[in-house]
Formats: structure tokens, sequence, C-alpha cells
């Protein structure tokens, strides 16, 4: 079976065995008990890091508190702690409850924290490879089996570059263009300009006129004598 939790094999088979069993509860829609399940691996968890430390166990709330009041506040053992006080009051319902609620979204958050919970186990206390803590928990993985090609982190940045581009495709600053024709504004002018005829001239066409006046006068008067 391919689980998100392969990782945990080799660091302790146990509580590999355990939530991989939690991981098929929630595949074949047992989600109250895939909760239970979950909760079991955050007690033994708890129980292997006291023993390791020599330290006495008891309850799975007295657990998270000796672990919490020998932690040294840094971040990553606040979120520990919050993610065991998860699976505790998640498994803790879905244990004692008389209806079957068939909370799915429920079962899949105790799942994302148990993953967590088990990076944080497996580098921070067993000391396996830092790599680790770049894996993230595949939903895909966890629903059908196969593991996604691109990871939800992957996909929501995709997105978001897919709706900026989109936004700067939309806007757009229109500029205007001169609109500037050199040879038409030429001929513009040149029909625009007055021709000008100067004095010399006017008194030529003038005379030629009376002459040629005369002339008619002329041929008209010798042809009226006949």
């Amino acid at each position: 079976m391919a689980t998100n939790f392969q990782f945990l094999k080799n660091v302790n088979k146990d509580l590999y065995e355990i939530i991989t069993e939690a991981e098929k509860l929630y595949q074949d829609e047992y989600f109250d008990q895939c909760m239970t399940q979950t909760r079991r691996f955050g007690e033994q968890i708890c129980k292997d890091m006291l023993e390791q430390n020599n330290i006495q166990t008891g309850s799975f709330d007295e657990m998270i508190s000796t672990l919490k009041d020998n932690s040294n506040g840094h971040t990553q053992e606040k979120e520990f702690i919050e993610d065991l006080y998860f699976l505790k009051k998640n498994g803790n319902q879905s244990t004692h409850s008389g209806k079957v609620k068939k909370n799915g979204m429920t079962a899949l958050e105790c799942l994302q924290r148990a993953f967590e919970i088990a990076i944080n186990y497996s580098v921070y206390h067993k000391h396996a490879n830092a790599n680790i803590l770049k894996l993230n928990y595949d939903v895909e993985l966890l629903v059908t089996g196969k593991k996604a090609k691109v990871s939800l982190k992957e996909k929501y940045q995709q997105e978001k570059k897919k709706q900026n581009s989109d936004e700067n495709n939309n806007f757009s600053v229109k500029v205007s263009k001169p609109s500037f024709k050199p040879e038409l504004k030429e001929k513009k002018n040149s029909y625009n300009k007055k021709i000008k005829i100067s004095f010399f001239w006017k008194m030529i066409a003038f005379f030629s006129c009376v002459s040629f006046c005369g002339l008619i006068c002329f041929i008209s008067l010798l042809l009226f004598i006949k």
C-alpha cells in the first residue's frame, strides 16, 4: 500500500503500522475509527519518547503534559505538543461518541497532524535525515493510492501565477498615436496658397482685351459697309 508515512518505516516499524492502518480506515470511510487510531499513534509516540529518556509514563494527557514541561519552548516543540492535543481531543470524542458522525474533514486533519508529528519525532528525536522536513502530506496519495505529480503547495503557486498573468493581460494602456501625415499636409497647404500676379502682367492683359475688342469692332464695321 502506498502511504504518506513511508519514511517512518525505517524509524519505528510499530508506529508505521499503526498510522498506515489509520490511513486504510480513512480510505474505507471509517472516519471515527481513523481518528481513534491517530490518537493511539500519538499516545505511542509520547510513550516511546518518555521511555527513551527514562521518564515515567502515565495517561496520554499526563504524558503530553510531561513533554510540555520538559520542552525548551522551541517552535517545533510547541507545534508538536499542539498536534498531540488535537489527536487526543478528537480521538477521545470519536471513541466515546454514541453516534457515528462520518466527519471526514476532521479525520483528514488528524492524519495531517499525525504526519507532522511523525516528521518531528523522526528528525528531532530519532535523528533521521533532515530532508524529511521537506515532505508534504499528499491527499491524492491517500485517496487514490497514487502520488500526486504536483503537490497542493505547487498547485496553489501555479494557480496564483496564472491569476496574476491573466490580470496583467487584461490591463492595457492605450497610447494615441498622432495622425501626422506630412504629404497630405503639404498638399493642403499648397491649395491654400493665393496666386499673386504682378502689375505689369495685369496691364498687358488689360490692353490685350482692349485691342481684341477694337479689332472685333473694326471687322464688324467693314462688313457693315460692304
